[in-house]
């Protein structure tokens, strides 16, 4: 373990560590590299990842709260049972991750990439994802009330049974979406009508 105590890493790489149950407050890593990192059960609260990579880590079971991963990449790396708590991803980006099961509580995702995402019944109810990129995701049964998805894209997602009342979708990208059986207000409805084409008119 080389988790180092000065509370500011620049471009470090860490390969093959254990961190398993660190608890970590308050401390900052920015341009670091994190390769075959385990973090299982781990507790941040108010750190922040700057611009760090993540490749085969392991976040399971960890918890994070305040902390900040922004402009990050994650790729092949687990959250299996991992909890955000206002936590920020902003900008970050996601490939062949595990994201679930996933507690996240509050927060700001806003522009993360997370194309083909599996995200089936997760709960991200009040979440900011403004412009993120969520095409192809798979959103089946998702609790997305109340979040905030304006202009984010989501061509080809699945959103069957999803919960969008009350979510946010004005200027997002909603062509191919699948939205059988969901569970929308006007405003997502009028949102969803409009991408398919229609023109919306108010009755004279």
């Amino acid at each position: 373990m080389n988790v180092g105590a000065s509370p500011e890493v620049v471009g470090e790489r860490f390969v093959d560590e254990d961190w398993y149950g660190e608890e970590l407050t308050g401390r900052v890593w920015r341009g670091c590299s994190f390769v075959e990192v385990d973090l299982t059960e781990a507790r941040t609260h108010g750190c922040r990842f700057e611009e760090c990579t993540f490749d085969r880590c392991r976040f399971n079971a960890s918890r994070h709260r305040e902390t900040a991963f922004t402009a990050c990449s994650f790729s092949s790396t687990s959250f299996f049972d991992a909890t955000l708590e206002g936590c920020r991803l902003d900008g970050s980006s996601f490939v062949r991750c595990t994201l679930r099961p996933l507690t996240v509580v509050g927060g700001s995702w806003w522009g993360v990439t997370m194309v083909g995402a599996e995200l089936e019944g997760q709960s991200l109810a009040g979440l900011r994802l403004r412009e993120a990129d969520l095409s192809e995701a798979d959103l089946r049964g998702a609790d997305l009330h109340g979040a905030d998805l304006g202009g984010a894209t989501l061509r080809s997602a699945r959103l069957d049974r999803a919960d969008l009342r009350e979510t946010v979708l004005v200027g997002a990208q909603l062509r191919g979406v699948s939205v059988r059986g969901a569970r929308v207000d006007l405003a997502g409805a009028l949102a969803l009508a409009e991408s398919l084409g229609a023109v919306v008119e108010d009755q004279a």
